[in-house]
């Protein structure tokens, strides 16, 4: 199965203060949104890995645009989200984000993504929110990177699309303050993991 974007759309957001107090480093939000026709659309269907193959493409694609949105920027958290339109399943979207899709953002990011990536999908009409949750890129337990994007595409998806979303971010949230493990702690420890 060949599946094909019918478009992409990148949101980039760079966020300076939060509570009146200026960041010492803004951090810089971006979200990748590649929409596709739904080849299972009305139907049901039991075995979806020809959905979970053909990811593997799309991935690629939406990662290179991802990371040139991103610039030089370190990558410390990700998350990622499928809208599926009416005359679908939330499973197509499912298939469609497993590790296969992620890896060519792991590829891209680096070798500290180690954590699993936190996801949502869902049905909806054209022009619904998302909230895509999003982890630190190393360990899950970092609280100060819990965070996510809300999203909405205008016009997708219509009942026979599927839309695809990849988010990143530079740092935690601005004026995180609720203890526990680091970035840079969690990082250490992935890189010490990857030697033994």
């Amino acid at each position: 199965m060949q599946l094909r974007f019918l478009r992409i759309s990148v949101a980039v957001e760079d966020k300076f203060s939060e509570a009146g107090r200026v960041a010492d480093v803004a951090i810089r939000k971006a979200a990748v949104i590649g929409v596709l026709k739904n080849p299972f659309v009305g139907q049901y269907v039991d075995d979806l890995k020809p959905l979970i193959t053909a990811s593997a493409g799309l991935g690629d694609q939406l990662a290179a645009r991802l990371m040139e949105a991103i610039g030089a920027h370190e990558v410390q958290s990700y998350g990622k989200g499928g809208l599926v339109g009416l005359g679908g399943e939330q499973e197509h979207a499912n298939a469609l984000l497993t590790t296969t899709f992620a890896t060519p953002f792991r590829d891209r990011i680096g070798p500290d993504c180690t954590a699993w990536i936190s996801s949502m999908t869902k049905v909806s009409a054209p022009g619904t929110l998302i909230d895509v949750p999003m982890n630190a890129i190393t360990d899950v337990y970092v609280r100060s990177h819990y965070d996510g994007m809300s999203l909405v595409v205008p016009d997708a998806p219509m009942p026979n699309e599927i839309a695809l979303i990849f988010c990143v971010a530079t740092r935690g949230r601005l004026n995180a303050r609720v203890g526990g493990m680091t970035f840079g702690e969690s990082k250490a420890a992935t890189r010490s993991l990857r030697k033994i």
